[in-house]
């Protein structure tokens, strides 16, 4: 027979748990599945839990060799708007430390891409609903961020991308404010970074779909497509 007071224990340590994950994200938060009610999407999907091994590689290191000097004659020229000037190491409400943009936007890692050497593989539409956080020298400004962990790859378009511990960033435009952190766990690919290049897992939503890309201009009907549920893989 099992003891009282462990049942006790038992019962009060599963009551914390439910606690814990109504704190990460409660009822109506903004923080992901806009499809699905935010109390129904906190529990980690199948495929998708906290293993140390998948947040980080404590062996993998930048690789040199892996990115072309910034600024070369076959990248695009880049605009202001287009290129990320700082990176910051801070912590957001419910998921805790992540990496922000100037604007204060959460940037992300794709489990599609590879770090050691670093490669990006989001590309075409994928790229238009997760904006790479380009550069044109290279050279953000960073608070909380290690400079040692920062680098660049070279895109196929011959621009480049900012990486931390190589994992190249990307922004997500279903956030529609800063801070939000909506495109965590989308496609169970794409993940909060954190100042060290690990994944964040401190909240884990049910795996969700991404937004559907902006439309083309030259549509009947102009601007994003932004609500949840679309068809797209990436």
């Amino acid at each position: 027979m099992v003891p009282r007071k462990r049942k006790l224990m038992v019962a009060g340590a599963g009551i914390a748990a439910a606690f814990a994950l109504q704190a990460c994200a409660p009822a109506g938060a903004d923080y992901g599945n806009a499809t699905e009610p935010a109390a129904d999407t906190v529990l980690a999907s199948p495929g998708a839990t906290a293993d140390p091994a998948a947040t980080s590689d404590p062996n993998a290191q930048v690789d040199p060799d892996a990115t072309a000097p910034p600024g070369s004659d076959e990248a695009p020229e880049l605009t202001a708007a287009q290129t990320t000037d700082k990176l910051t190491g801070t912590a957001v409400k419910r998921m805790g430390q992540v990496i922000e943009n100037e604007d204060g936007f959460v940037l992300y890692r794709f489990d599609g891409d590879k770090n050691n050497p670093a490669k990006s593989t989001c590309v075409d539409d994928c790229a238009k609903v997760w904006p790479p956080a380009l550069t044109s020298n290279g050279k953000p400004a960073l608070k909380g961020v290690d400079a040692k962990l920062v680098g660049t790859v070279t895109r196929a378009d011959g621009s480049k991308q900012l990486t931390v511990k190589g994992w190249p960033l990307y922004r997500y435009i279903g956030d529609t404010k800063p801070g939000a952190w909506k495109g965590q766990n989308v496609g169970g690919k794409w993940f909060v970074i954190k100042p060290d290049g690990a994944k964040n897992l401190t909240c884990l939503p049910a795996i969700s779909k991404p937004v559907a890309p902006p439309k083309d201009d030259s549509a009947d009907n102009s601007g994003s497509d932004t609500g949840a549920g679309s068809d797209y893989s990436y």
